[in-house]
């Protein structure tokens, strides 16, 4: 049985084959395409989904760092969102009077970083062909399937596109890095401040994203099961996980601890994750292929255990009810797509290797079709064929037109959905909170009277008595909804209007 190349540190990286120079160059060549495109993309930083938590959660510590409350309602409780990385964008808009918008475009800037370092450096203990790290990027945004799936933690081009800004990426980029770090340190004889530091490092990507906290120590596992290290190394491990541990424990800002067991509203959020499994992920079985033949190579091997573990978590979530555990689905991909882009370079005979790459190729070009749409966030669509131009999903426009009235700290009554997942990233509050809070006592409560206050045949008495329970100052609704109390101050856009509430 062969040594695994993934089982192998950097330096004893079996020594490159001679590989075509012009192949090497285009595979980096498109790389370096791609890169250039999420680069034109983080100075545009398209509006969906999540941003408008993120910028508000920087809103709330460029204001207090020491207690900043609730990230979108007015409500003195602790928050997940509230990480060592959001602290410190939080410090860097307090500092130098950045908008948070400017702030979170160089967040991006830092993620993406993090994340080409991570994937080459990471990469690089898996093989010492030239074109490795290229290629496995590549494979990482590309192997796919043929339906379009944005989510936050998920790496595809669409959607990294749109989320790199998260803290999502960011710990992405910084997992890469730990199983570097990992693989380097379990198969030499690092210190024990190496391991220390580990620790730390994964409790940091715990704290900022606990699901990719997951993925982190999926991976970490792995790595360390396909090392089998030595009696020396435990003791060394040990240490460095009981850092983690005490770094998760002392984290002032909420409690880990206090996450585990809490899905409530979460399950039901994360259903999704589980539909259309083959539309959104059959391009990646060619990885599975090539994590089989990487298993025929060697029983221990790395990615192979990886994606294991990862299958394991999902499948477990999808049987027992618990779609949140669908977080975990980076576990299954990466392996998946790495040891994809690997066997190009790995397999045995030199017409496998060439065959391998017809198929990766192939299969490459058509995930690039697939998400073809996110050119559209920084080319204009109508300048686009009109074949890519349909992929294209318009961002959201955003609720910058409230705010020569709405000042921070004001309660404003809105919509649930995109108006109260947006409005606290320019400063003010909503009634309930867009998102799942497993911090908020009264969020059921806030949510009955916001559906209250907007359902049709709500008495005037009984909206106004809503008002003055949660201090509104401000109302987002449509044209129609104006009555005693209220009054038009300015119109956005799609049919919205801002209402002053009169005292």
């Amino acid at each position: 049985m062969n040594a695994s190349p993934g089982r192998a540190s950097a330096p004893a990286t079996p020594a490159p084959r001679a590989a075509s120079g012009p192949a090497v160059l285009a595979v980096r060549a498109a790389a370096a395409l791609v890169v250039v495109l999420l680069v034109l993309v983080i100075l545009r930083l398209p509006w969906a989904g999540d941003l408008g938590m993120h910028a508000a959660t920087v809103q709330r510590l460029r204001h207090s760092l020491v207690a900043p409350g609730d990230p979108l309602v007015d409500a003195d409780v602790p928050s997940p969102y509230y990480s060592p990385w959001t602290v410190v964008l939080g410090c860097l808009a307090r500092v130098s009077g950045l908008s948070v918008f400017v702030v979170l475009r160089l967040a991006a800037f830092t993620a993406l970083g993090l994340l080409l370092t991570g994937v080459w450096r990471y990469v690089r203990t898996l093989s010492g062909r030239p074109a490795a790290p290229a290629l496995a990027l590549l494979s990482l945004l590309l192997l796919w399937g043929t339906s379009v799936f944005t989510w936050s933690g998920f790496h595809g081009l669409d959607s990294l596109a749109l989320t790199v800004s998260y803290p999502s990426v960011f710990t992405l980029g910084l997992a890469f890095h730990l199983w570097a770090w990992l693989g380097r340190a379990v198969r030499g004889d690092a210190g024990t401040g190496t391991w220390l530091g580990l620790g730390a490092l994964g409790a940091v990507i715990l704290l900022c994203h606990q699901f990719m906290g997951v993925v982190a120590s999926l991976g970490a596992i792995a790595t360390v099961v396909a090392a089998r290290p030595g009696r020396r190394v435990w003791p060394r491990l040990g240490a460095g996980a009981v850092t983690g541990l005490g770094v998760l424990l002392v984290w002032p800002y909420y409690d880990v601890l206090a996450l585990l067991g809490s899905g409530g509203g979460l399950e039901a959020v994360h259903r999704p994750l589980y539909d259309d499994l083959p539309g959104r992920y059959w391009l990646v079985l060619l990885g599975v292929v090539a994590l089989g033949a990487r298993w025929r190579r060697d029983r221990w091997d790395a990615l192979v255990l990886f994606f294991v573990l990862g299958t394991a978590v999902v499948a477990a979530g999808g049987l027992s009810g618990h779609y949140s555990w669908g977080r975990a689905l980076p576990a299954v991909l990466i392996p998946a797509q790495l040891a994809a882009a690997l066997e190009v370079l790995e397999a045995g005979r030199r017409a496998l290797r060439a065959g391998w790459a017809c198929v990766l190729g192939a299969a490459l070009v058509l995930g690039a079709w697939t998400q073809a749409g996110a050119l559209g966030h920084v080319v204009d669509p109508h300048d686009l064929p009109a074949a890519v131009a349909e992929k294209y999903r318009r961002p959201w426009a955003g609720y910058h037109w409230l705010t020569p009235w709405v000042r921070y700290g004001d309660v404003v009554m809105a919509h649930p959905g995109r108006p109260a997942r947006q409005i606290p990233a320019y400063g003010a509050y909503t009634v309930a909170p867009g998102y799942p809070d497993v911090f908020l006592p009264d969020e059921a409560a806030r949510e009955r009277a916001v559906r209250r206050w907007f359902a049709p045949g709500t008495p005037g008495e009984e909206r106004a008595r809503i008002l003055r329970m949660y201090g509104v100052r401000w109302v987002v609704a449509g044209a129609g909804a104006g009555q005693p109390g209220l009054r038009e101050v300015t119109r956005g856009p799609e049919g919205q209007v801002l209402y002053r509430v009169l005292r």
